[in-house]
C-alpha cells in the first residue's frame, strides 16, 4: 500500500459546477522525491472570482491549461507506476479534495485508482493524540503556500512525523 498525499485548488466548492484549477499529489516516504502537479482547464462557465484568487490563476490563464481528461489520465498513470500495492487516498481536507479528485476520475476516466475511499490527515493527528481542539499544522516544515505541490510535501511531513514522533503504525511504502 502508498499512501498518496493530495490537495487540490479549485474556483468553486463543488466538482461539475465549478473547477478543479489545479492540484498536487505527494507518495508518502521518507524522501517525498515522487511528485504529481496538474493544472487543469475550467470545466464550466461558472467560476468564483474569490476561490480562484486562491490558486493565484487568473481565469484568463486557466483557460489554457490541460484538457481536464488528459490531466486525469496522466495522474492514473502516475498512480499506477508510482504506489506499491494498493494507492490509499489521503489529505487535509479530504471532504474537499476527495470530491474533486472523485468526481474528476469517474467523469473523465470511468474510474477512480483510489477506490471509494480516503482519509484524513487532521483527524488521524485529533486520534492519535485524543484531542479533537489541536492540528496538525505545526508540524509541516514546507510552508503551506497553496501551491499543491508545497500543501502535500508539508502534509506529507506532518504524516511522517506522526509515525516518527508519536508512534503512529502505519506502512508507508
Amino acid at each position: 500500500m502508498s499512501y498518496i498525499m493530495v490537495d487540490v485548488e479549485s474556483d468553486g466548492p463543488i466538482p461539475g459546477d465549478y473547477s478543479m484549477i489545479c492540484f498536487g499529489a505527494i507518495v508518502v516516504e521518507p524522501s517525498l522525491s515522487r511528485t504529481f502537479y496538474a493544472q487543469l482547464k475550467p470545466i464550466s462557465a461558472q467560476w468564483i472570482p474569490e476561490a480562484l484568487k486562491i490558486s493565484g490563476f487568473s481565469r484568463e490563464e486557466t483557460l489554457t491549461f490541460a484538457e481536464p481528461q488528459t490531466a486525469m489520465e496522466k495522474f492514473a498513470d502516475w498512480i499506477e507506476a508510482e504506489s506499491s500495492g494498493r494507492p490509499l487516498f489521503i489529505s487535509d481536507n479530504n471532504g474537499f479534495d476527495w470530491q474533486f479528485i472523485n468526481w474528476y476520475f469517474h467523469h473523465f476516466c470511468g474510474k477512480n485508482p483510489f477506490g471509494y475511499s480516503s482519509s484524513n490527515l487532521g483527524s488521524l493527528y485529533k486520534g492519535l493524540v485524543k484531542d479533537t481542539f489541536v492540528n496538525f499544522k505545526h508540524l509541516r516544515k514546507t510552508a503551506h503556500t497553496h501551491h499543491p505541490v508545497d500543501d502535500v510535501r508539508g502534509n506529507a511531513e506532518a504524516l511522517l512525523q506522526l509515525k516518527e514522533k508519536y508512534g503512529l503504525k502505519i506502512s508507508l511504502g
